[in-house]
């Protein structure tokens, strides 16, 4: 059986979403991103009992179809942007649409619906709290941070950081104050 989990966004998350169930006494098959494979079906009332467990930890349980998709397509940005190390050779649009199995127009339709905000505006999102990831650390250039993003230009990186933060990478990197976001809070 499948659960799909929101707020499932890192390989933390995976790592408390297994031990939790295998706490409860059920042993998942396989715990990705978002989704949990269960050996068996399991009843609503195990299912209400995982749901309240889990919310311990940020978590919920997704019944919802149009939810599971929005959550499959955050995922797979949030996996293309923070831990694919290759850029992306083709279109957003073609990913998402190979991954999911589903076409764009309607990928795109549920997502707005669901999260009120376009794909792309959440794709821009992440790439931009990579980047500030990136700044932190400062082991990169610009043009270097441009390039892993996928970026045509240091100048194009620029003016979306700036669009999104208010402030420009330079002046994100030389300000102390912590602005990072959480992969969930995007």
């Amino acid at each position: 059986m499948e659960l799909h989990i929101k707020n499932m966004v890192c390989n933390r998350c995976k790592m408390v979403v297994k031990a939790e169930l295998e706490k409860l006494g059920f042993n998942p098959i396989r715990v990705e991103l978002g989704e949990v494979v269960l050996p068996e079906d399991i009843s609503q009332e195990e299912k209400i009992k995982i749901a309240k467990h889990l919310s311990l930890f940020g978590f919920a349980l997704l019944e919802d179809r149009k939810t599971q998709i929005a959550e499959q397509i955050k995922t797979s940005i949030i996996n293309l942007v923070h831990y694919l190390k290759d850029p992306l050779k083709i279109n957003l649009s073609t990913y998402l649409s190979e991954e999911l199995h589903l076409e764009y127009p309607y990928l795109s339709s549920i997502f707005s619906e669901v999260e009120d905000q376009t794909i792309e505006k959440y794709f821009i999102a992440q790439k931009i709290e990579k980047a500030k990831e990136m700044l932190t650390y400062g082991e990169l250039t610009l043009s270097e941070i441009a390039f892993q993003l996928n970026y045509s230009s240091v100048a194009h990186l620029s003016a979306q950081f700036k669009k999104v933060t208010g402030t420009t990478p330079s002046a994100y990197k030389s300000d102390t104050s912590d602005k990072r976001k959480t992969l969930d809070e995007i």
